[in-house]
């Protein structure tokens, strides 16, 4: 490896000499080429945000000169390793993948096994050009590229810290450097602090572990005056029980009102624009506040399906709803750059949509527009309103491409209504909910009997009163799932209900047929995080864990905070129970107890994965907890459902450990 930019520059010649460049301003060059990849940098671009104020010719002789000591260094021709490749227009860094540690580091997140986090871990020296003078103006340039990449390692160390089984191990050490190497730095990164947790947990130091959290919360309060982060509380108050000795006792007072929380995942492609559509302030009547999350809804849907954007998922932008946001703070916890924020106001049968574009780290508003017009209009000014965004982000996107992000609206205002009222109430927290659901989908059926969503979303809804057990007769709701998805009819050009038919199918046990919706959903919305999660449940029910876990990660990048995040991680915590890592499947259901009392499956999972692991005592509290919500409960009538039809063995196993659990036969 001949060039480090993590922890500071770095750089060595193919002869094995340090390399010194002429000046500091070579030097960044260098790096900046470094961080861009063969993608390469536009030479005005380089020349003015190198030079700013010298004039273009003066600007661009700087930018020649600079090319040139780098070039002396690194000469091209023969077999050159490493090499400076340009034209009249751009100019790049020609090496192989192993030349730079950030590109390493890039791999080996994306290759994603323990060993390769573990070896990132130990590349992450510090942020990008630690310790290196960058003069005003450069820190704009590069400011980018630290916050990004020191993202990238606080997501690598709880990703890594939730991989340990074995105490004393590499991965182990490379972990914990890695979580004091973020500490030295920030005192309150509090992935960094659950690291330590987790890994104190492992070694069975629970008391190492709950000091590791008072430090973390004390630190928190005298340098940002805050309280812990919701996963934090969870983490802590799951180790107090394990502390205490059981899960019968009452969880700590610290653990106060806890939120969805994803496990972090692997981050997108840094060079793809990423925006988040926030929800829009509702200025007509209190009760069209669904109307105007709908709005949010299709234009997000819109933007989505344009593939150069990397596009947060509404369900996560929606927990901002409701109260005052620094657009800044906003980019900060999604990782976005771009914000899109709007108010709608709708009065009879008149619209009103006003749109702003801000800049997430400059607060810079990029782009506004304001539409009215009859109700009827909604779906051209949504539109109207993803192109204008797309554009302004990234010109270079025509109106090609924001043709594929377009929808075939329902037939019927009114249904569409009744679909936006039912959305809330689709994501698998609670029976009534669903019903509701049900409930609001078959009248917007009855009024357009062709709108496909609405028979995809009813699919899902019957699917799920299977899945978790909310009926007393399962294959009725399967069946009625299966004639939705029929009704569904043409549903091609729509991610959401072909995402939607596909979970149905997977529930209704047909992978194969449930593969083909998802894929394509996929195809056209590549942001669409329920589809990658619902593809991830399908590689589970066909027996490919590793495959699961990796489509489970990239949904919880896309919304590291939706309402779905419980489904995601539990996801998670089944594969790695399906690989054997059962000590940390078991670790993640009791997180999702403490945090989602009200999701009972969390129970049944809990009860199969600690019998499994020969903890009879918490399996039997945990079977105690589900037959309490569930009085109904039998191994029989769960063994039954279809998903399991490719996993014989595994079902086996897990009708037998609910069994030593103590659950029901029939």
């Amino acid at each position: 490896m001949r060039i480090r930019l993590l922890g500071g520059l770095e750089v060595t010649s193919e002869e094995e000499r340090p390399v010194r460049f002429a000046t500091r301003k070579s030097s960044l060059l260098f790096a900046a080429l470094v961080l861009a990849g063969r993608r390469g940098h536009h030479r005005e671009l380089l020349s003015e945000g190198f030079w700013p104020g010298r004039g273009d010719a003066q600007a661009r002789n700087s930018l020649r000169q600079a090319l040139a000591d780098i070039r002396r260094w690194f000469p091209a021709g023969g077999d050159a390793a490493v090499y400076v490749e340009g034209d009249q227009e751009t100019v790049a860094l020609m090496a192989g993948p192993e030349e730079a540690d950030i590109w390493l580091f890039e791999r080996k997140l994306a290759e994603a096994g323990t060993a390769d986090l573990a070896f990132a871990a130990d590349l992450y020296r510090g942020d990008v050009l630690a310790g290196e003078a960058i003069p005003d103006g450069l820190d704009e340039w590069f400011g980018p590229y630290q916050s990004r990449y020191r993202q990238k390692a606080l997501q690598l160390v709880e990703r890594l810290s939730l991989t340990l089984s074995d105490a004393n191990s590499a991965d182990e050490a490379a972990c914990e450097r890695l979580a004091e190497r973020l500490l030295a730095s920030d005192p309150t990164a509090e992935p960094a602090h659950r690291a330590l947790m987790r890994i104190h947990a492992v070694r069975g130091h629970e008391n190492a572990a709950l000091r590791q959290f008072e430090s973390c919360r004390a630190l928190l309060k005298k340098h940002l005056d805050v309280e812990p982060e919701a996963q934090t509380n969870s983490l802590a108050a799951s180790l107090q029980l394990r502390e205490r000795g059981g899960y019968g006792q009452t969880a700590s007072t610290h653990n106060t009102a806890p939120q969805p929380q994803a496990i972090p995942a692997p981050a997108r492609a840094h060079d793809q624009p990423s925006v988040a559509v926030m929800p829009f302030d509702n200025l007509g009547r209190t009760d069209d506040e669904y109307f105007a999350d709908g709005v949010v809804e299709e234009i997000t849907a819109a933007l989505s399906r344009v593939r150069d954007f990397f596009v947060i998922a509404r369900q996560s932008a929606f927990t901002y709803k409701g109260r005052f946001v620094d657009v800044h703070e906003v980019g900060r916890e999604l990782g976005v750059n771009y914000v899109v924020e709007g108010t709608v106001r709708r009065g009879g049968d008149r619209l009103r949509i006003s749109v702003q574009l801000v800049d997430a780290e400059t607060r810079t508003q990029l782009w506004s527009e304001r539409y009215e017009g009859a109700i009827e209009d909604i779906f051209e000014f949504q539109d109207r309103i993803a192109a204008q965004v797309a554009g302004a982000i990234h010109p270079a996107i025509r109106g090609a491409e924001i043709e594929l992000a377009k929808r075939k609206p329902p037939t019927s205002l009114r249904a569409y209504d009744l679909v936006m009222r039912a959305y809330p109430n689709l994501w698998g927290r609670r029976r009534d909910a669903n019903n509701q659901a049900i409930e609001l989908l078959g009248k917007a059926i009855a009024i357009d009997p062709s709108y496909g969503r609405a028979h995809a979303l009813l699919a899902w809804c019957h699917a799920s009163n299977a899945s978790y057990l909310w009926t007393e007769e399962p294959e009725r709701e399967l069946e009625k799932a299966l004639g939705a998805v029929e009704a569904a009819g043409s549903i091609r050009d729509d991610p959401t209900a072909l995402t939607a038919a596909g979970a149905a199918m997977s529930i209704c046990g047909d992978q194969e047929r449930a593969t083909t919706f998802i894929e394509k959903a996929l195809t056209l919305d590549p942001n669409n995080a329920w589809a990658w999660a619902r593809l991830g449940w399908v590689a589970l029910y066909k027996g490919e864990p590793t495959r699961a876990t990796e489509w489970f990660q990239r949904a919880m990048t896309l919304s590291p905070m939706d309402p779905l995040a419980f489904n995601m991680r539990i996801g998670m915590a089944a594969s790695m129970a399906m690989t054997g890592s059962l000590s940390q499947a078991i670790a993640i259901a009791r997180e999702l107890i403490t945090s989602h009392p009200d999701v009972i499956m969390s129970y049944r999972f809990l009860a199969t994965w600690s019998a499994m692991s020969g903890d009879l005592e918490t399996a039997r509290w945990a079977a105690q907890k589900l037959l309490a919500a569930q009085p109904g409960f039998t191994i029989e009538r769960y063994r039954s459902l279809p998903m399991f039809r490719h996993l014989p063995m595994w079902a086996d196993q897990v009708a037998e450990a609910l069994r030593l659990a103590g659950l029901p036969e029939c």
